[in-house]
C-alpha cells in the first residue's frame, strides 16, 4: 500500500451483525462448540467473535453466515433503506393475508379506506 493510504481495520463486528450471527447459530439450537467444529474453528474462537474480541478474516465470515443458512451482500448505500424496509416486512408476520400490494413507505393508515371523497391529484 502506499504510505498516504491506511488500511481501515475494524475493532469488531458491528452489534447487530454479531447478534444476528449468535441469533442465527442458537436459532439452529447449535452450541459455539458445535458451529465452530463445522466451521472448522474453536469454540473460543466463536466466543471471540459474537462477542466482539476477534475480528474474523472475510472468507471466514462468510463461510459462518453460509453454514448458518444466510449469506453477505453488498447493498449500495442509497439502497440500504429499501432493503432493511423489505427484511423487516418479510420477518413481521402479515395480518392482513390478502395478497394485496403495498407501498414501500406507506403508513398503514394510508392504506385504510378514507371517509373522505376522493380528491383528484395533480
Amino acid at each position: 500500500m502506499t504510505k498516504h493510504i491506511r488500511p481501515l481495520r475494524l475493532g469488531a463486528l458491528p452489534e447487530g451483525m454479531r447478534r444476528a450471527l449468535r441469533g442465527a447459530r442458537e436459532k439452529r439450537g447449535w452450541t459455539q462448540r458445535e458451529l465452530a467444529s463445522r466451521v472448522g474453528l474453536t469454540q473460543t474462537h466463536i466466543s471471540g467473535i459474537e462477542s466482539g474480541k476477534i475480528v474474523p478474516r472475510y472468507d471466514t465470515l462468510l463461510e459462518l453466515v453460509r453454514i448458518l443458512d444466510h449469506d453477505l451482500l453488498m447493498v449500495p448505500r442509497a439502497l440500504v433503506p429499501v432493503v432493511q424496509s423489505l427484511i423487516r416486512d418479510h420477518m413481521q408476520p402479515d395480518h392482513k393475508d390478502d395478497g394485496e400490494e403495498r407501498a414501500l413507505y406507506a403508513d398503514d393508515a394510508d392504506n385504510e379506506e378514507s371517509s373522505e371523497e376522493p380528491r383528484d391529484e395533480v
